[in-house]
């Protein structure tokens, strides 16, 4: 019997009469889509029911239209409106223009296709970040296209090479000139994102009632919004962090509940946009070298990979999805390497391979 797993269900796939029979069982249960497997073999030599007709495969284009979109905006339109509007929604209208790509059968599309469609956009100048962002949606697309059994397999999509990415580690000294120079607002979203690791997004949505005052040495803060489960979790506070909260939540006297970052705007929270141009005005005070705000996470991450924390471990604090996301982070010193092995050689053979080398 052959069943496999796609997504969180067992399929079976046999061969009957020379057809390839290929069905989902919609169960998770391994044993259950067995047994399943079986009965419908039996069933199959009784003639008790036929092969049924497989559905036409259907074009990227209505595949987008009729699949692809209503998930994506079910998916992040609340949960993440920004990921929904900024990248999904952008880059679909991108590749749905592209009639030589959109206009194929998902079965019949093939990594030169991806390719034609990657030299496309660059024929119109796009910089190789903003073409792989595209690519990233197509080949998010296709696999989703596997995963829901539209089709049988995705083509693998290469993504285009010097991408810029937002990997500016910012040194001691740098840190603070900018946040010497940077106003007090700033300077207090600065010092979060540095000292937790937290996405911008998720620092701008932080709630009084996800602060913990008495967790831990000096507190915590629960983060409960992300587009994936990894992305919400708990973190520590810094003495600092923790100071300068204290600061502000007295100053707001002492609220139980509510906006950290709380502003006259619509969401009732501090905006993006806002925060951007306050980072410009800082970065610009400073004279430090330019920097994205995301790249205060990413110094936040190296130092806690420099410190020696575990990819496992780091993968946690950072809500990474993946583990290989976190894994760039880490790298084992030789010291390190010593270390480990020497920990796994019992004390005795220890002492009796010395006193072998001294005799």
């Amino acid at each position: 019997m052959s069943i496999f797993k796609r997504g969180n269900v067992y399929w079976y796939h046999f061969l009957f009469n020379g057809e390839h029979i290929q069905k989902s069982t919609k169960q998770g249960n391994p044993r259950t889509a067995r047994q399943m497997e079986a009965a419908f073999k039996t069933a199959l030599a009784k003639g008790e029911v036929g092969i049924t007709e497989r559905k036409p495969i259907p074009t990227l284009a209505d595949y987008i239209e009729d699949r692809f979109t209503p998930w994506a905006r079910a998916t992040f339109e609340q949960a993440s409106p920004k990921t929904w509007t900024g990248w999904y929604r952008t880059q679909l209208a991108n590749i749905s223009s592209y009639k030589p790509l959109v206009s194929r059968r998902l079965d019949s599309i093939t990594s030169e296709h991806a390719a034609d469609y990657a030299a496309f956009l660059q024929t119109k100048g796009w910089q190789p970040s903003s073409v792989n962002s595209s690519l990233r949606v197509l080949r998010r697309a296709l696999r989703l296209a596997v995963e829901w059994g539209i089709t049988e397999s995705a083509p693998k999509i290469k993504l285009l090479r010097g991408e810029h990415h937002r990997e500016r580690v910012v040194l001691p000294e740098e840190e603070a000139r900018y946040l010497a120079a940077a106003g007090e607002l700033m300077a207090d979203i600065a010092t979060v994102l540095i000292d937790t690791g937290m996405r911008p997004e998720e620092n701008s949505r932080l709630r009084w009632e996800s602060i913990g005052w008495s967790n831990g040495q000096c507190g915590t803060l629960q983060v409960t919004h992300g587009k994936t489960a990894a992305a919400r979790r708990m973190l520590p506070l810094s003495p600092r962090v923790r100071a300068l909260l204290e600061r502000r939540w007295e100053a707001a006297k002492m609220p139980v509940e509510g906006w950290v970052w709380a502003t006259a705007t619509a969401s009732g929270h501090i905006e993006p946009s806002t925060v951007k141009k306050q980072h410009q005005r800082a970065l610009k005070l400073s004279g430090v070298r330019p920097f994205v705000l995301y790249a205060l996470r990413h110094t936040f991450l190296t130092r806690l990979g420099e410190a020696g924390c575990d990819a496992w471990t780091l993968a946690r604090i950072a809500g990474h999805s993946s583990i290989a996301m976190s894994a760039r982070y880490v790298h084992p010193s030789e010291d390190a390497v010593m270390n480990i092995f020497a920990r796994m050689i019992p004390a005795k053979q220890l002492s009796a391979n010395s006193e072998e080398s001294l005799q």
